[in-house]
């Protein structure tokens, strides 16, 4: 009986080991001796799969190698079962996005249910406008996120906004309404995440804008535009435009190594295409090979 006690006991610390460098593996997927990462997936990428099987879902995420991930949505699950299932696929979340309505209506709720999945991190990915975004959008904005940014801190969470290229309009002085969104924010309680193919959709130079503001970003969504694709300030274009990183507009070498020197936290990949789940092990690839 000792004996067999012996081999079940080592059978699991054997387990565990495992199971400890599987994980020190996942938290250094998609980074090298050049970029450091830390690289995660935005969930989002994994929608369709969501939609058609939760449970596959996870396990995509799992199967795909990450360890870091943010959160869009909790698929209709109770917080704790949220948990649960993250927990179970070794997925450990870091930041999510929340609907602008909900920051400036109740952000109170919101800084509840974000404390309890456990986040660093909550922010928003879309300003609601009619037309072309102007001052009094970054006005009414900037109001929210100021209000929003001092509520999650009380709980120990940072705000962020994610970009979406509408935002670079010209404001007059050389400034864009970016810019001014950026001023109007205080920046104790507001950062920024940067999507990249949504700051160079609109014509910006993605590297430029992070030493610009090297206080203010916080996280990164990796995506690449696919080239010969043509810009703007909509805010929109086909998911098909979502390519593999490294294959398309971006200079990624020159980006990366900015969002290294300003500090940025977190880098998700977000990959919006319908052909995310074979795009994203080759941009991981890339992420793992790219120098400067």
């Amino acid at each position: 009986m000792k004996r067999i006690m012996f081999f079940v006991v080592a059978l699991v610390a054997c387990a565990a080991t495992v199971y400890a460098q599987d994980d020190a593996a996942r938290l250094k997927v998609g980074s090298n001796d050049v970029f450091k990462g830390p690289v995660g997936l935005q969930l989002y990428s994994l929608r369709d799969v969501f939609a058609q099987d939760l449970e596959k879902g996870f396990n995509t995420a799992e199967e795909l190698g990450f360890g870091y991930v943010e959160l869009a949505g909790r698929y209709n699950l109770e917080i704790d079962e949220m948990v649960a299932k993250l927990k179970e696929h070794h997925l450990t979340p870091i930041a999510g996005h929340w609907d602008y309505n909900l920051f400036k209506n109740d952000p109170e709720s919101v800084a509840k249910e974000v404390k309890a999945l456990g986040l660093k991190y909550a922010g928003v990915a879309w300003i609601p406008h009619d037309g072309d975004f102007d001052e009094d959008d970054v006005n009414a904005a900037a109001e929210v996120f100021n209000n929003a940014g001092k509520v999650l801190a009380k709980y120990g969470i940072g705000f962020y906004y994610h970009n979406h290229g509408y935002e670079f309009l010209p404001a007059g002085d050389g400034k864009t309404m970016f810019d001014l969104l950026v001023e109007r924010t205080d920046p104790k309680y507001v950062s920024f995440q940067m999507d990249i193919l949504w700051t160079i959709f609109p014509g910006q130079d993605a590297a430029a804008l992070l030493r610009k503001y090297p206080d203010r970003w916080l996280l990164i969504h990796l995506k690449d535009l696919k080239k010969g694709v043509e810009g703007n300030n909509s805010g929109g274009t086909s998911v098909e435009n979502d390519v593999t990183l490294g294959s398309g507009q971006v200079p990624y070498a020159e980006v990366l190594k900015a969002a290294q020197e300003v500090g940025v936290k977190y880098y998700f990949i977000e990959d919006e295409s319908p052909r995310a789940v074979e795009q994203i092990p080759n941009s991981l690839k890339f992420l793992e090979s790219v120098k400067w």
